[in-house]
């Protein structure tokens, strides 16, 4: 009869030949073989036989954090989105390998939620520029106020100017959209631009792809101004919208012609009061303007409206405009190729930065730059040929490597 082991339940499992007791709680297994001078099956000969198993290898506080991260981003929970776009800002070599891991992640999510609609962009992404005083802040406020109660969740990524001096930002967006900081279908993120020309922060394309994770349908991105080297955002979302206030002057002279020329939308805010007529004014100044100008799509032509932020007028024509502008663009294919284009373009962008930081840290240039700056600021050497020694101590330095 077999026999009960008292410590631990075990399974049996008998054949012709042999016995095998299986230990179902820890590691070991004993295996029971018959007696060799007998062929009774109460005549058994023990031999146990300890199997070791690795344990499971617990989740580092590293992978924990970047699973825990994912799943409040992908669930809508606010705190983990903000502390998500927080450790993708962070310029520190251990919390950027834990961004580019979350990254993946969340890439992973959203090509599986297009793949469920069709192929199609689960999100409209629109830039909003403009120079100071055209009211881009009240805008966005008013508009997204008008985009919730329309059921849509909206992502604002405002940017604000760093100080050149001490790195510094205002970060004011929020005081400046008080009512919709308040609307639980609304994210407002500001970001100092870290002395980054393009107007917007070197991680605000992947800020974009979190907010888009999170739930958010629109996503809205207002840059620190206007200028010929500072429409980047046009560069990472499907639309680009230009606000400008209805100022009295050289109106035209105002907005480089390279900013007008990437506009899909011009938007004259402002539109009330004394300021009415102006607004009319300038509107027909654009439209003519505008049909001078190169077409960015042949798909598309650009739009010049007037909107009020205090009297909520034209801000339901400006969204009719942007879903016609969608339609349009994603029956052709045309954003999906844009999209495409886009994720190009920043990745080179960002091996254009690496490469930078890495020519700065480099043991061969990082000691020479601060004598050939100081002569260059002093005027005893040509900025140029201050480059051409920089780049040729790190050129010699790389090849004697690849000799060695």
């Amino acid at each position: 009869m077999i026999r009960i082991l008292n410590r631990v339940a075990r399974l049996a499992v008998l054949n012709s030949k042999q016995l095998h007791w299986y230990n179902t709680v820890g590691f070991l297994t004993e295996q029971v073989l018959p007696c060799s001078t007998c062929t009774s099956i109460r005549c058994v000969s023990f031999r146990a036989k300890r199997e070791e198993i690795p344990p499971i290898a617990e989740p580092s506080r590293d992978d924990k954090l970047v699973t825990s991260l994912y799943k409040g981003v992908i669930s809508g929970k606010r705190a983990s989105l903000a502390e998500a776009i927080t450790l993708v800002e962070s310029r520190n070599a251990r919390k950027r390998a834990l961004a580019e891991r979350l990254l993946s992640e969340i890439l992973g999510y959203l090509r599986k939620k297009e793949q469920h609609n069709g192929g199609k962009p689960i999100s409209f992404r629109a830039g909003l520029t403009g120079p100071p005083g055209a009211g881009k802040s009240s805008f966005i406020e008013t508009f997204g106020k008008y985009l919730t109660a329309q059921g849509h969740k909206v992502a604002v990524l405002a940017v604000d100017p760093s100080s050149s001096a001490t790195g510094g930002s205002l970060l004011g967006d929020k005081t400046r959209m008080i009512e919709l900081s308040r609307d639980r279908n609304a994210y407002i993120r500001p970001s100092p631009t870290g002395g980054t020309l393009g107007g917007v922060t070197r991680s605000t394309n992947e800020a974009i792809l979190l907010c888009e994770a999170a739930g958010y349908d629109v996503v809205l991105v207002e840059t620190v101004g206007v200028g010929q080297s500072e429409y980047a955002v046009a560069d990472m979302v499907d639309m680009f919208v230009l606000l400008i206030p209805p100022a009295a002057g050289d109106e035209l002279q105002g907005i480089k012609k390279g900013i007008v020329e990437m506009a899909d939308l011009i938007a004259v805010n402002k539109a009330d009061g004394d300021l009415y007529i102006p607004a009319k004014r300038i509107q027909m100044e654009y439209i003519s303007a505008v049909k001078l100008l190169r077409k960015k799509s042949v798909n598309w032509n650009p739009q010049v409206l007037r909107v009020s932020s205090i009297k909520d007028e034209g801000i339901t024509a400006v969204w009719e405009n942007m879903c016609e502008f969608h339609r349009i663009m994603v029956g052709s294919g045309e954003m999906m190729k844009q999209r495409a284009k886009q994720h190009r373009i920043w990745m080179w962008n960002h091996i254009r930065e690496h490469i930078i930081t890495l020519f700065k840290n480099h043991p061969s240039v990082k000691p020479e730059i601060r004598p050939l700056e100081d002569r260059v600021a002093k005027g005893v050497m040509a900025p140029g040929l201050a480059a051409d020694i920089l780049m040729k101590r790190f050129s010699e330095a790389t090849q004697d490597k690849k000799e060695d």
